[in-house]
């Protein structure tokens, strides 16, 4: 066979014409003994392994695709930490960390502001003990509703934005309760309130770590906690100045009234202002951005944050070098966008916000998928034993500390058997007296206040009460002959238990529960809650420190195993200032614990799914707190043995199974 026949035969065999194609496929199944491709000789390829080739070839060529997908989705979170390791931390992050930093000390100021004004707030508004009791617990209620909310939204919407509608909701609605009258819409501004507030906490956090390098993280996070602790001492200083002061402000008659601890109210939404005013002026979480594919956006943010930085540092000429951010693979689903040919408005934002709902929920049940399903239950197990504790005894160590003061009150009680007084001018205060079987014939009892004064089966005869300022005083089994109460706030159907009144008149009798309070507020009460929410800063700093040398999981566990050995020695409290100095080591203690699990928690936790589990996290750590306080608050005066027994069993276990999470200390955020 000559070379031109070979190259002939090359040429057809490598052409396959359409002849060859359908004679081929002819006698395809064949046994190839009967038939043979008569280029086998000359070592040609068959048609048909040639078409096989190209196939293995293009599968090959896909797997290598995915392959090079699949690499560049895992190597996302390391080159968003190279990139911000290039930013470098300065400038931007220090302003991001002070205007966060409001917005969580807002967060402490919620905490306080109905328990600060609840003393004062139950005598303007005449609230019962159920009453008082719904209003402690409903700022909680609201907080843990914000907390899934936003939490959950923040994952979706953004950092930044839904920051921006929490502050502002909690702005609007406590601005709005200094100066409701009634206890229902009282009620209803704080719960709202709440609502707005609880969204700070998951949302700062996760935003501000999404602007920190892996080394950097755990120390500022930690020191982010410490406006968390200013927040305390905001309001314990504010209340302190302002509430006892019950004559600032103003009434018009007997239907609206502004006094000090409405002025207290106000004062205490002042930084979630300054929060939401800095807010405006911060960039949203590049990180965020990533995940909904907004790369143009995220890359101007994360040149700002570099520029800001370097500038700072005297070294403008630095030049931002990244020029591509790998597209994470996670982003599976976007807000449907509907042509405003294809329906009305409202049916856009209907399909719109149902989408967004759907989207949100989804987030939240897969935060039970199978590889984070374990260690989510462990962290949400230690958040709620760690609050259920914090809240708890937080709540039970002043009322612990007021039921002392009660008992000692009540031991230096004075009592009068049998007295018989006449024609006598009372001008000064009676106070913490009892008054059994005694007379009083012809007596003046005029411009004077009467506190917590008790008469029992006494006669009263010809008497003459003018301008009596009361606070639990009663009449119990009385007789009251020819007496004229006259602009007293001593009802005759609420001050009398059990009296037989004979020609007695009440003349223009004080109206509203607002005028039967005590001038004096408890002082310590205040210092209490300052020295605790100030003994929390030695915890803090010794967290900030050592949170990147030791370890989270160390810092959890030691913190909350020392809090219960504070809460162990409770036992031996007798006395109202043993009770302050334990109630400070328990704060103290317990400080390190809340940095830890509040940094572990961001860490755990997919950028995709960080604030919806923080989010939940937090809700479950609100719900732990309405539930302490109220079991906690039904033992006081009753035992202190139940309440200590409870919250030291659940230190102690969640101290022991925060050793059972994975250590994150070196963990680049996912």
């Amino acid at each position: 066979m000559g070379l031109s026949d070979y190259d002939d035969q090359v040429e057809t065999g490598y052409s396959g014409n359409e002849e060859e194609d359908a004679a081929s496929d002819v006698t395809e199944g064949h046994d190839e003994d009967e038939q043979m491709y008569e280029g086998e000789y000359q070592g040609i390829p068959h048609p048909d392994e040639i078409k096989e080739a190209r196939r293995a070839a293009r599968r090959e060529a896909r797997m290598k695709a995915r392959m090079a997908a699949e690499v560049e989705e895992e190597t996302l979170p390391e080159q968003y930490e190279s990139i911000m390791e290039d930013c470098g931390h300065g400038r931007f992050q220090w302003t991001l960390f002070t205007v966060l930093g409001l917005a969580l000390m807002a967060d402490g100021v919620e905490c306080f502001v109905v328990s600060f004004a609840l003393p004062s707030a139950e005598k303007d508004m005449c609230l019962s003990n159920a009453d008082k009791g719904m209003l402690g617990l409903i700022v909680y209620v609201g907080m843990m509703i914000g907390a899934v909310l936003w939490g959950s939204l923040a994952d979706k919407l953004g950092r930044r934005q839904c920051l921006l509608y929490a502050l502002a909701i909690n702005c609007i609605f406590s601005f709005l309760s200094c100066f409701a009258q009634g206890y229902g819409i009282f009620i209803f501004l704080r719960l709202c309130s709440g609502i707005g507030i609880g969204g700070s906490v998951p949302i700062v956090y996760t935003y501000f770590a999404e602007f920190l390098q892996m080394d950097k993280r755990g120390e500022h996070l930690s020191w982010l906690c410490l406006f968390w602790m200013l927040g305390g001492l905001y309001a314990s200083f504010t209340a302190w100045g302002i509430i006892p002061h019950y004559g600032w402000g103003f009434s018009m008659g007997t239907e609206f009234q502004f006094h000090s601890w409405r002025v207290f109210v106000l004062v205490c939404f002042l930084p979630s202002v300054a929060a939401l005013a800095g807010l405006v002026f911060m960039p949203e979480s590049p990180r965020f951005l990533l995940e909904t594919a907004r790369h143009d956006e995220a890359w101007m943010i994360l040149k700002q944050v570099h520029d800001t930085n370097w500038r700072a540092k005297g070294e403008p000429e630095r030049v931002f070098h990244v020029s591509q951010i790998k597209t994470p693979q996670t982003q599976d689903d976007e807000f449907i966008e509907i042509q405003s040919e294809t329906g009305t408005a409202f049916q856009r934002f209907m399909v719109r916000h149902m989408t967004l709902v759907k989207q949100v929920m989804k987030n939240m049940l897969s935060l039970a998928a199978p590889d984070i399903r374990l260690h989510g239950l462990f962290i949400a197990i230690v958040w709620f034993t760690m609050a259920f504790s914090y809240y708890g005894l937080g709540a039970w160590f002043p009322d612990q500390i007021k039921y002392l003061q009660f008992e000692e009150y009540e031991s230096n009680v004075k009592i009068f058997h049998r007295e018989k007084v006449e024609r006598f001018h009372f001008n000064f205060t009676l106070q913490n007296q009892v008054h059994k079987e005694g007379q009083y014939i012809h007596d003046r009892f005029i411009n004077i206040e009467i506190r917590n004064v008790k008469f029992e089966e006494s006669l009263f005869e010809n008497c003459y009460f003018e301008d009596i300022r009361s606070t639990d005083t009663f009449f119990e089994n009385c007789t009251l002959k020819n007496t004229v109460f006259y602009n007293t706030d001593l009802w005759e159907d609420s001050k009398f238990i059990n009296c037989k009144l004979e020609n007695t008149t009440f003349l223009h009798p004080k109206k509203g529960c607002h005028l039967n309070f005590q001038e004096e507020n408890d002082i310590l009460i205040y210092l209490v809650s300052f020295l605790g929410s100030l003994s929390v800063l030695p915890g803090n700093i010794l967290a900030c420190l050592l949170m990147d040398k030791i370890g989270r999981l160390k810092i959890i566990g030691g913190s909350m195993l020392g809090s219960a050995g504070c809460t162990f020695f409770v036992f031996l409290c007798f006395s109202q200032w043993a009770v302050v100095l334990f109630h400070c080591l328990f704060f103290a203690a317990s400080a390190a614990a809340w940095n830890g699990i509040e940094v572990i928690t961001v860490e755990l936790y997919p950028a995709s799914k960080r604030a919806t589990a923080f989010g939940v996290l937090n809700g479950t750590c609100k719900l732990a707190a309405i539930i302490s306080t109220f079991t906690f608050g039904k033992f006081i005066g009753i035992t202190k043995i139940i309440p200590i027994i409870l919250s030291l069993s659940a230190l102690v276990c969640g101290g022991l199974l925060a050793f059972k999470l994975p250590e994150t200390r070196e963990v680049i955020l996912q």
